[in-house]
Order: structure tokens, then sequence, then C-alpha cells
């Protein structure tokens, strides 16, 4: 995607923020994908009410982690900034936007926890998707960070997915 494209994306997606209840739900989205925690937090509630499939939901949640921490070294590495065309709805942990962290962890998880359970696949994408959506509309990524942080976790989950099934019983 061309950064001209990018820019209006996240310009015409930053504008529905103006509606209250639009940027009130990209916030809490936001906040609840900072550092991965909705995700984490799912995984754990996850291995504590499936006992049969603790350790693959241990370990699905740990794919989910590990995929978070990745994005941090390719942002370090590639240091793209944020937009600063938009005035943003929320504040960042850091200055740089590639890849998203939210995207890749929501990804990760929305794999990774998919795979265990059908509700959990019936949960997960769509709020992974929502996750996503919130940091263009907040105004502090570009589609094609979003773009390459979902991919980049779906892939972290895809690649684990043998380990994390490793301890699943029929």
């Amino acid at each position: 995607m061309d950064d001209d494209m990018d820019h209006r994306i996240v310009s015409a997606l930053r504008a529905c923020g103006g509606d209250p209840r639009v940027a009130g739900a990209a916030r809490a989205l936001s906040w609840a994908g900072e550092h991965g925690a909705v995700w984490l937090a799912a995984g754990l509630a996850g291995a504590a009410l499936d006992a049969p499939r603790r350790g693959a939901w241990l370990r699905g949640t740990a794919l989910t982690a590990g995929a978070h921490l990745t994005s941090i070294g390719v942002k370090r590495v590639v240091r793209r900034p944020r937009p600063a065309h938009v005035r943003p709805l929320v504040r960042t942990a850091g200055r740089h936007s590639f890849p998203s962290s939210h995207a890749t962890s929501a990804a990760a998880a929305a794999v990774a926890f998919g795979a265990l359970h059908r509700l959990g696949a019936r949960t997960a994408w769509p709020v992974a998707a929502a996750v996503c959506l919130s940091r263009l509309v907040a105004g502090v990524h570009y589609p094609s960070d979003v773009a390459a942080g979902a991919a980049l976790g779906a892939l972290t989950a895809r690649l684990g997915a043998d380990w994390m099934r490793g301890g699943v019983r029929g």
C-alpha cells in the first residue's frame, strides 16, 4: 500500500472517532489490547476453565506473548513513526508504528485460541478485528501497520500450532 493511501485511510477512519461512542469503543479496545493484556487474560482463563486442554491454552498464551514481543523487536528495527497528520485518541507505549503490536497479539490469539475451542473461534476473531480497527480509528497506526501486525501474529501462532496442541486430549 502506498503512503498516500495509508494516510487517506487513517484520516477517514480517524474521522469516525469524532462520534463519542466510536471514540469510546476505540479507546476501550486499545486499552484492553495494550501489551496483549486481553489476550493473555483470555488464555489464562481458558487454562483455568478447560482442564483437559490446560497445557494447550498455556502454550497458546505463550505463543501470543511471543508474537507480541516479536512485533516490538521488529518495531525497533523498522522505526516507522506513527501517523502525525491526525490527532490520536489514545496515548501509545512507544513512538513507532510498524507493525502494530495490538494487531500482532490479536491475530496470534485468534489463531491459537480459535484452534482450541469453537467458542474461542467465534469470539476471538471478531474481537481481534475490532482491536485492529480501533488502532486505525484511534489514529495511531497506518493500515499497513495493522496488516503487517496481523500477518505476523497469525504466522507466529500458525507456526507454533503443533507445539501448542501437543498436550490436547480428544
